[in-house]
């Protein structure tokens, strides 16, 4: 488990390659390590899937002068101050918020960003940051669903959200004009100011799923409607109690994540079950088991995706 002063960025596409052993491990947003050194990357898709959700470490971003021997996996424990904006804080308590300059952002051409349109707020893009230009535009990859390219009006305004190590960012700007030779992308204004949030560990994102959970011997099986969820489990209302604290089961749901539909089959234990606050039904408690990398990147996806939206 990675130190939560660790500094991670986003890996670049540049520093991977199909066959070819890594040259430094590859965590999730959480720090949880999900290839190690020296481990070769197998298709095309888990390539893919560690460009969008994976995350390397940078000593660059760290607040105290890094240590001159490598990082080793997992990273050793190091004793750093915490960000000025979250010093004194609890590291249980909610995400502070900060403003800073878009070009203060460490952004990285490929970076995953996610628009959703102010006027109907249904309507969301997940694009790629292809470069800006300081005080005038911001380039990025044109809008597509299904494989086909969007039409964006000039002037349609958005609010814009990303990732990038441990915080979220989100701005307001509008289209100002989608160029579709020779390659289609899109223009968008130049914000004043972008909105950032660092997120603890245990943050959860707040959802609303359905969900199938079967649980203990024999099998009891029910529908449940998950409302948080983490990296490393989540919680949800069920009509009856399913089961006891310590059963272990599966649980089956589809989450939204980087632009697609992805469905899960996860192992859990039940780690609590308390009467529903509204009075309907129980709350149960889940903690994910040996999920595999594959099923952590899409998590991983759903869940700062989430969270960014909240910001």
């Amino acid at each position: 488990m990675a130190d939560s002063a660790i500094s991670l960025v986003p890996v670049r596409v540049a520093e991977l390659a199909v066959g070819k052993p890594l040259q430094r491990p590859i965590y999730d947003w959480y720090g949880n390590l999900l290839l190690a050194s020296g481990c070769v990357i197998e298709s095309q898709s888990q390539l893919d899937g560690l460009v969008s959700n994976g995350f390397i470490y940078d000593p660059n971003w760290d607040l105290a002068p890094a240590p001159r021997k490598a990082p080793t996996v997992p990273i050793p424990s190091r004793k750093t101050s915490p960000p000025p904006e979250v010093s004194g804080e609890d590291p249980n308590s909610g995400n502070k918020e900060t403003i800073v300059a878009m070009d203060d952002v460490r952004w990285y051409v490929g970076e995953t960003l996610y628009l959703q349109l102010i006027d109907n707020p249904t309507i969301r893009y997940t694009v790629r940051l292809i470069g800006f230009v300081k005080n005038k535009t911001v380039f990025v990859t044109q809008p597509a669903v299904d494989g086909k390219f969007e039409y964006v009006r000039d002037g349609q305004t958005f609010v814009v959200r990303a990732f990038s190590g441990k915080k979220a960012y989100a701005f307001v700007c509008s289209a100002v004009k989608s160029v579709h030779t020779p390659h289609p992308y899109l223009h968008l204004s130049f914000p004043k100011e972008v909105r950032c949030a660092v997120v603890r560990r245990g943050s959860r994102a707040q959802v609303r799923i359905i969900a199938s959970v079967s649980l203990g011997q024999p099998e009891r099986v029910g529908a449940a409607t998950l409302t948080d969820m983490s990296i490393g489990g989540t919680s949800g209302i069920i009509k009856q109690s399913l089961g006891s604290k310590g059963d272990e089961g599966l649980i089956k749901f589809k989450v939204h994540a980087a632009g697609q539909d992805e469905y899960l089959s996860l192992k859990t234990v039940l780690r609590s079950v308390t009467p529903a606050e509204n009075g309907e039904g129980y709350r149960h408690g889940f903690e994910f088991l040996d999920i595999s990398m594959h099923d952590r990147l899409i998590l991983s996806a759903f869940v700062h995706q989430t969270l960014a939206e909240g910001i």
